[in-house]
Protein backbone atom coordinates (compact mmCIF):
# COMPACT_ATOMS: atom_id res chain seq x y z
CA UNK A 1 0.00 0.00 0.00
CA UNK A 2 1.46 3.35 -1.03
CA UNK A 3 1.20 6.10 1.56
CA UNK A 4 1.97 9.78 1.58
CA UNK A 5 2.59 11.40 4.94
CA UNK A 6 2.48 15.20 4.90
CA UNK A 7 3.39 17.27 8.00
CA UNK A 8 0.49 19.43 9.15
CA UNK A 9 2.07 22.77 9.91
CA UNK A 10 -1.13 24.67 10.67
CA UNK A 11 -1.99 24.26 14.34
CA UNK A 12 -5.66 25.00 14.77
CA UNK A 13 -8.25 25.47 12.01
CA UNK A 14 -8.32 25.95 8.24
CA UNK A 15 -8.85 29.34 6.59
CA UNK A 16 -10.75 30.22 3.44
CA UNK A 17 -9.67 32.95 1.04
CA UNK A 18 -12.68 35.23 0.94
CA UNK A 19 -12.00 38.74 -0.37
CA UNK A 20 -12.04 41.32 2.40
CA UNK A 21 -12.43 44.42 0.26
CA UNK A 22 -14.96 45.14 -2.47
CA UNK A 23 -13.91 44.57 -6.05
CA UNK A 24 -13.06 47.71 -8.00
CA UNK A 25 -11.57 48.86 -11.28
CA UNK A 26 -8.79 46.70 -12.70
CA UNK A 27 -5.52 47.83 -11.15
CA UNK A 28 -7.22 50.22 -8.72
CA UNK A 29 -6.04 50.05 -5.11
CA UNK A 30 -8.84 49.54 -2.61
CA UNK A 31 -8.67 50.85 0.96
CA UNK A 32 -8.54 48.06 3.57
CA UNK A 33 -11.69 47.19 5.44
CA UNK A 34 -10.92 47.85 9.11
CA UNK A 35 -13.99 46.08 10.47
CA UNK A 36 -13.18 43.69 13.34
CA UNK A 37 -15.14 40.49 13.99
CA UNK A 38 -15.16 38.79 16.34
CA UNK A 39 -13.75 41.15 18.98
CA UNK A 40 -12.98 39.32 22.24
CA UNK A 41 -12.58 41.60 25.25
CA UNK A 42 -10.73 40.94 28.53
CA UNK A 43 -14.07 40.55 30.34
CA UNK A 44 -14.87 37.66 27.92
CA UNK A 45 -17.66 39.53 26.16
CA UNK A 46 -17.55 39.12 22.39
CA UNK A 47 -18.77 41.51 19.70
CA UNK A 48 -19.70 40.16 16.27
CA UNK A 49 -19.88 42.50 13.28
CA UNK A 50 -21.06 42.06 9.70
CA UNK A 51 -21.01 44.61 6.86
CA UNK A 52 -24.27 44.12 4.97
CA UNK A 53 -25.81 47.53 4.12
CA UNK A 54 -28.54 46.10 1.88
CA UNK A 55 -29.68 43.39 4.31
CA UNK A 56 -32.96 43.75 6.17
CA UNK A 57 -32.29 41.20 8.95
CA UNK A 58 -29.22 39.55 10.49
CA UNK A 59 -28.78 37.12 13.39
CA UNK A 60 -25.99 35.09 14.97
CA UNK A 61 -26.14 31.62 16.50
CA UNK A 62 -23.31 30.03 18.48
CA UNK A 63 -22.32 27.11 20.66
CA UNK A 64 -22.46 29.23 23.83
CA UNK A 65 -26.28 29.03 23.58
CA UNK A 66 -27.85 26.29 25.69
CA UNK A 67 -30.30 25.47 22.89
CA UNK A 68 -27.81 25.76 20.01
CA UNK A 69 -28.40 25.73 17.08
CA UNK A 70 -32.13 26.47 17.27
CA UNK A 71 -31.77 29.84 19.04
CA UNK A 72 -30.55 33.01 17.33
CA UNK A 73 -29.59 36.49 18.58
CA UNK A 74 -30.53 39.52 16.49
CA UNK A 75 -27.87 41.99 15.30
CA UNK A 76 -28.51 45.74 15.05
CA UNK A 77 -27.59 47.79 11.95
CA UNK A 78 -25.89 51.20 12.22
CA UNK A 79 -25.85 54.06 9.75
CA UNK A 80 -22.87 52.63 7.86
CA UNK A 81 -24.61 49.33 7.17
CA UNK A 82 -22.68 47.39 9.81
CA UNK A 83 -24.64 44.90 11.87
CA UNK A 84 -23.37 44.06 15.36
CA UNK A 85 -24.19 42.45 18.70
CA UNK A 86 -22.26 41.83 21.92
CA UNK A 87 -22.74 38.58 23.87
CA UNK A 88 -21.34 37.22 27.10
CA UNK A 89 -19.35 37.09 29.21
CA UNK A 90 -18.70 33.58 27.90
CA UNK A 91 -17.06 30.63 29.63
CA UNK A 92 -13.52 30.17 28.22
CA UNK A 93 -13.65 27.80 25.25
CA UNK A 94 -13.68 27.73 21.44
CA UNK A 95 -17.14 28.35 19.99
CA UNK A 96 -18.58 27.66 16.57
CA UNK A 97 -20.88 30.39 15.25
CA UNK A 98 -22.54 31.59 12.04
CA UNK A 99 -24.66 34.47 10.75
CA UNK A 100 -28.04 34.31 9.06
CA UNK A 101 -28.58 37.24 6.70
CA UNK A 102 -32.02 37.58 5.09
CA UNK A 103 -32.51 33.83 5.45
CA UNK A 104 -29.06 32.75 4.22
CA UNK A 105 -26.66 31.16 6.72
CA UNK A 106 -23.00 32.13 6.28
CA UNK A 107 -19.72 32.10 8.16
CA UNK A 108 -18.12 35.33 9.33
CA UNK A 109 -16.64 36.85 6.12
CA UNK A 110 -13.74 38.54 7.94
CA UNK A 111 -12.80 35.72 10.32
CA UNK A 112 -10.30 33.32 8.73
CA UNK A 113 -10.72 30.74 11.51
CA UNK A 114 -13.16 28.31 9.94
CA UNK A 115 -14.83 25.03 10.91
CA UNK A 116 -15.05 22.79 7.85
CA UNK A 117 -17.87 20.24 7.65
CA UNK A 118 -19.12 17.74 5.10
CA UNK A 119 -21.84 20.25 4.23
CA UNK A 120 -21.44 24.01 4.83
CA UNK A 121 -18.90 25.70 7.07
CA UNK A 122 -18.97 28.02 10.06
CA UNK A 123 -16.62 30.28 11.99
CA UNK A 124 -14.80 29.79 15.31
CA UNK A 125 -13.95 32.18 18.12
CA UNK A 126 -11.59 31.50 21.02
CA UNK A 127 -12.46 32.96 24.40
CA UNK A 128 -9.20 32.44 26.32
CA UNK A 129 -8.89 31.36 29.92
CA UNK A 130 -5.81 29.18 30.19
CA UNK A 131 -7.67 26.00 29.21
CA UNK A 132 -6.12 22.75 27.96
CA UNK A 133 -7.10 23.38 24.31
CA UNK A 134 -5.26 26.70 24.08
CA UNK A 135 -1.77 27.10 22.62
CA UNK A 136 0.91 27.16 25.32
CA UNK A 137 4.68 27.43 25.25
CA UNK A 138 5.29 23.72 25.87
CA UNK A 139 6.88 20.96 23.76
CA UNK A 140 4.58 20.19 20.85
CA UNK A 141 3.83 17.01 18.98
CA UNK A 142 3.39 16.69 15.23
CA UNK A 143 0.26 15.96 13.19
CA UNK A 144 0.89 14.14 9.91
CA UNK A 145 -1.65 13.49 7.16
CA UNK A 146 -1.56 10.05 5.58
CA UNK A 147 -3.32 9.57 2.24
CA UNK A 148 -4.29 6.14 0.98
CA UNK A 149 -6.61 4.36 -1.42
CA UNK A 150 -9.08 2.20 0.47
CA UNK A 151 -9.83 -1.28 -0.81
CA UNK A 152 -12.61 -1.69 1.78
CA UNK A 153 -14.28 1.51 0.53
CA UNK A 154 -14.17 0.65 -3.19
CA UNK A 155 -10.99 2.57 -3.94
CA UNK A 156 -11.96 5.82 -2.23
CA UNK A 157 -9.10 8.19 -1.38
CA UNK A 158 -8.95 8.74 2.37
CA UNK A 159 -7.12 10.96 4.84
CA UNK A 160 -5.84 9.78 8.20
CA UNK A 161 -4.49 12.38 10.63
CA UNK A 162 -1.90 11.00 13.06
CA UNK A 163 -0.67 12.91 16.11
CA UNK A 164 2.69 11.87 17.54
CA UNK A 165 3.65 13.22 20.99
CA UNK A 166 6.56 15.55 21.78
CA UNK A 167 9.88 13.71 21.51
CA UNK A 168 8.54 10.99 19.20
CA UNK A 169 11.03 11.84 16.47
CA UNK A 170 13.98 11.74 18.88
CA UNK A 171 13.16 8.43 20.56
CA UNK A 172 13.89 5.95 17.82
CA UNK A 173 12.97 2.83 19.77
CA UNK A 174 10.22 3.94 22.14
CA UNK A 175 6.77 2.55 21.36
CA UNK A 176 3.58 4.37 22.34
CA UNK A 177 -0.02 3.46 23.14
CA UNK A 178 -2.55 4.59 20.55
CA UNK A 179 -5.95 6.29 20.73
CA UNK A 180 -8.33 6.06 17.76
CA UNK A 181 -10.38 9.26 18.01
CA UNK A 182 -13.61 9.47 16.00
CA UNK A 183 -15.63 12.51 14.91
CA UNK A 184 -19.39 13.06 14.62
CA UNK A 185 -21.87 13.13 11.77
CA UNK A 186 -21.25 15.67 8.98
CA UNK A 187 -17.67 16.20 10.11
CA UNK A 188 -14.39 15.54 8.30
CA UNK A 189 -11.17 13.73 9.16
CA UNK A 190 -9.55 16.99 10.31
CA UNK A 191 -12.34 17.77 12.77
CA UNK A 192 -10.54 16.69 15.93
CA UNK A 193 -7.46 18.78 15.09
CA UNK A 194 -8.76 21.91 13.35
CA UNK A 195 -11.80 22.24 15.62
CA UNK A 196 -11.32 19.91 18.58
CA UNK A 197 -7.71 21.01 19.21
CA UNK A 198 -6.88 17.42 20.17
CA UNK A 199 -3.19 17.97 19.43
CA UNK A 200 -2.99 20.98 21.75
CA UNK A 201 -4.94 19.18 24.45
CA UNK A 202 -2.50 16.27 24.39
CA UNK A 203 0.53 18.61 24.23
CA UNK A 204 -0.62 20.46 27.34
CA UNK A 205 -1.72 17.41 29.34
CA UNK A 206 1.54 15.60 28.56
CA UNK A 207 3.57 18.68 29.56
CA UNK A 208 1.71 18.75 32.89
CA UNK A 209 2.24 14.99 33.28
CA UNK A 210 -1.52 14.53 33.46
CA UNK A 211 -1.60 12.28 30.39
CA UNK A 212 0.63 9.49 29.11
CA UNK A 213 2.42 10.30 25.83
CA UNK A 214 0.36 8.60 23.13
CA UNK A 215 -0.29 8.45 19.40
CA UNK A 216 -3.73 9.70 18.31
CA UNK A 217 -5.28 8.54 15.03
CA UNK A 218 -8.15 10.51 13.46
CA UNK A 219 -9.85 9.48 10.23
CA UNK A 220 -13.05 10.06 8.25
CA UNK A 221 -15.96 8.33 9.96
CA UNK A 222 -18.20 8.53 6.90
CA UNK A 223 -17.46 5.21 5.22
CA UNK A 224 -20.60 5.93 3.20
CA UNK A 225 -20.41 9.53 1.85
CA UNK A 226 -22.39 11.93 4.03
CA UNK A 227 -25.82 12.58 2.55
CA UNK A 228 -25.55 9.76 0.00
CA UNK A 229 -28.67 7.60 -0.55
CA UNK A 230 -28.66 4.40 1.49
CA UNK A 231 -27.63 1.30 -0.43
CA UNK A 232 -28.39 -2.33 0.54
CA UNK A 233 -25.53 -3.83 2.52
CA UNK A 234 -23.77 -0.48 3.04
CA UNK A 235 -24.50 0.50 6.62
CA UNK A 236 -22.09 3.29 7.58
CA UNK A 237 -21.22 1.96 11.04
CA UNK A 238 -20.58 -1.60 9.85
CA UNK A 239 -18.54 -0.46 6.85
CA UNK A 240 -16.51 1.95 8.99
CA UNK A 241 -15.78 -0.86 11.45
CA UNK A 242 -14.30 -2.94 8.62
CA UNK A 243 -12.32 0.04 7.34
CA UNK A 244 -10.85 0.84 10.76
CA UNK A 245 -9.95 -2.74 11.66
CA UNK A 246 -8.78 -3.99 8.28
CA UNK A 247 -7.01 -0.91 6.91
CA UNK A 248 -6.44 1.96 9.32
CA UNK A 249 -5.07 -0.06 12.25
CA UNK A 250 -2.63 -2.14 10.15
CA UNK A 251 -1.51 0.96 8.24
CA UNK A 252 -0.81 2.91 11.43
CA UNK A 253 0.99 0.00 13.10
CA UNK A 254 3.14 -0.52 10.00
CA UNK A 255 4.21 3.13 9.86
CA UNK A 256 4.35 4.24 13.51
CA UNK A 257 5.95 2.85 16.66
CA UNK A 258 2.77 1.59 18.28
CA UNK A 259 3.03 -0.50 21.44
CA UNK A 260 1.64 -4.00 20.98
CA UNK A 261 -1.45 -5.48 22.56
CA UNK A 262 -4.98 -4.46 23.48
CA UNK A 263 -3.77 -2.87 26.73
CA UNK A 264 -2.10 -0.20 24.58
CA UNK A 265 -5.10 0.48 22.33
CA UNK A 266 -8.01 2.87 23.02
CA UNK A 267 -10.99 4.12 21.04
CA UNK A 268 -13.16 7.19 21.68
CA UNK A 269 -15.57 9.36 19.75
CA UNK A 270 -18.32 11.96 19.84
CA UNK A 271 -21.96 11.57 18.77
CA UNK A 272 -21.84 9.33 15.66
CA UNK A 273 -18.25 8.52 16.61
CA UNK A 274 -19.45 7.63 20.10
CA UNK A 275 -21.86 5.12 18.62
CA UNK A 276 -19.05 3.71 16.49
CA UNK A 277 -16.90 3.50 19.62
CA UNK A 278 -19.55 1.44 21.42
CA UNK A 279 -19.96 -0.92 18.46
CA UNK A 280 -16.28 -1.38 17.69
CA UNK A 281 -14.92 -1.19 21.24
CA UNK A 282 -17.38 -3.52 22.95
CA UNK A 283 -17.47 -5.74 19.89
CA UNK A 284 -13.70 -6.18 19.98
CA UNK A 285 -12.52 -6.29 23.58
CA UNK A 286 -9.76 -8.54 22.26
CA UNK A 287 -8.39 -5.39 20.57
CA UNK A 288 -9.42 -2.45 22.82
CA UNK A 289 -9.12 -2.06 26.58
CA UNK A 290 -10.04 1.64 26.85
CA UNK A 291 -13.13 3.49 25.60
CA UNK A 292 -14.51 7.05 25.63
CA UNK A 293 -18.09 7.74 24.57
CA UNK A 294 -19.09 11.41 24.21
CA UNK A 295 -22.74 12.47 23.75
CA UNK A 296 -23.89 9.05 22.56
CA UNK A 297 -26.06 6.35 24.06
CA UNK A 298 -26.63 2.73 23.19
CA UNK A 299 -28.34 1.73 19.96
CA UNK A 300 -31.59 -0.22 19.80
CA UNK A 301 -31.01 -3.89 20.56
CA UNK A 302 -27.86 -3.23 22.62
CA UNK A 303 -28.80 -5.62 25.44
CA UNK A 304 -29.38 -8.43 22.94
CA UNK A 305 -26.25 -7.76 20.88
CA UNK A 306 -23.97 -7.56 23.92
CA UNK A 307 -25.81 -10.02 26.16
CA UNK A 308 -22.69 -12.13 26.76
CA UNK A 309 -20.77 -9.10 28.05
CA UNK A 310 -23.63 -7.95 30.27
CA UNK A 311 -24.20 -11.42 31.70
CA UNK A 312 -20.55 -11.82 32.68
CA UNK A 313 -19.59 -8.52 34.35
CA UNK A 314 -16.57 -10.01 36.11
CA UNK A 315 -14.83 -10.91 32.83
CA UNK A 316 -16.01 -7.73 31.10
CA UNK A 317 -14.64 -5.52 33.88
CA UNK A 318 -11.33 -7.36 33.85
CA UNK A 319 -10.92 -6.67 30.13
CA UNK A 320 -12.37 -3.16 29.98
CA UNK A 321 -9.93 -0.85 31.75
CA UNK A 322 -11.98 2.29 31.10
CA UNK A 323 -15.46 3.06 29.79
CA UNK A 324 -15.88 6.82 30.05
CA UNK A 325 -19.34 8.24 29.21
CA UNK A 326 -19.62 12.04 28.95
CA UNK A 327 -22.48 14.37 27.98
CA UNK A 328 -23.65 17.97 28.18
CA UNK A 329 -26.55 18.66 30.56
CA UNK A 330 -28.63 20.37 27.84
CA UNK A 331 -27.79 17.88 25.08
CA UNK A 332 -31.04 16.71 23.39
CA UNK A 333 -29.81 13.15 23.94
CA UNK A 334 -28.91 13.70 27.60
CA UNK A 335 -31.50 11.25 28.98
CA UNK A 336 -30.48 8.49 26.56
CA UNK A 337 -26.77 8.88 27.41
CA UNK A 338 -27.47 8.80 31.16
CA UNK A 339 -29.72 5.75 30.74
CA UNK A 340 -26.88 3.98 28.90
CA UNK A 341 -24.61 4.45 31.91
CA UNK A 342 -27.36 3.40 34.32
CA UNK A 343 -28.09 0.26 32.30
CA UNK A 344 -24.42 -0.73 32.38
CA UNK A 345 -24.28 -0.06 36.12
CA UNK A 346 -27.39 -2.21 36.65
CA UNK A 347 -25.49 -5.06 34.98
CA UNK A 348 -22.48 -4.28 37.23
CA UNK A 349 -20.38 -3.10 34.27
CA UNK A 350 -17.96 -0.46 35.58
CA UNK A 351 -18.15 2.92 33.84
CA UNK A 352 -17.30 6.53 34.56
CA UNK A 353 -20.32 8.77 33.96
CA UNK A 354 -19.46 12.48 33.66
CA UNK A 355 -21.62 15.45 32.73
CA UNK A 356 -20.91 19.13 32.19
CA UNK A 357 -22.68 22.32 31.16
CA UNK A 358 -23.51 22.58 27.47
CA UNK A 359 -25.46 21.04 24.64
CA UNK A 360 -24.41 18.84 21.68
CA UNK A 361 -21.39 21.03 20.99
CA UNK A 362 -17.60 21.09 20.71
CA UNK A 363 -17.06 22.89 24.06
CA UNK A 364 -18.47 19.75 25.73
CA UNK A 365 -16.43 17.33 23.60
CA UNK A 366 -13.12 19.10 24.27
CA UNK A 367 -13.78 18.75 28.00
CA UNK A 368 -14.68 15.09 27.47
CA UNK A 369 -11.39 14.51 25.68
CA UNK A 370 -9.49 16.12 28.56
CA UNK A 371 -11.29 13.90 31.09
CA UNK A 372 -10.68 10.77 28.99
CA UNK A 373 -7.05 11.48 28.08
CA UNK A 374 -6.05 11.89 31.73
CA UNK A 375 -7.41 8.38 32.43
CA UNK A 376 -6.07 6.51 29.40
CA UNK A 377 -3.28 3.97 29.88
CA UNK A 378 -3.13 4.69 33.61
CA UNK A 379 -2.76 1.92 36.22
CA UNK A 380 -6.01 2.83 38.03
CA UNK A 381 -8.19 4.68 35.53
CA UNK A 382 -11.71 4.14 36.91
CA UNK A 383 -12.37 7.17 39.11
CA UNK A 384 -15.58 8.60 40.49
CA UNK A 385 -17.01 11.60 38.60
CA UNK A 386 -17.12 13.57 41.87
CA UNK A 387 -13.32 13.51 42.19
Amino acid sequence: MKLLAVPLIVVGMAAIGLPQTPAGRAGAAQPPDTLVSPEVRPDRTVTFRLRAPKASEATVTGEWMLDFPSNKTALTKDGDGVWSVTVGPLVPNIYLYSFTVDGMTIGDPINPTVKLRARTSASLVLVPGGEAWEFRDVPHGVVNTMWHKSAVLDGAMRQVFVYTPPGYGKSGSTRYPVLYLLHGSQDVAAGWTWTGAANLILDNLIAEKKAVPMIVVMTNGHAVPYGAPAEPGKNNSDLFEQYLLKEVEPMVEANYRVAAGRINRAIAGLSMGGGQTIQIGLGHLDRYAWMGVFSSGSAQGFETRYKALLDDPKTTNERLKLLFIGVGKTDPGYARVKQFSEMLTAHKIQNVYWETEGAHVWPVWRRCLVETATRLFQKSPQRAPSE
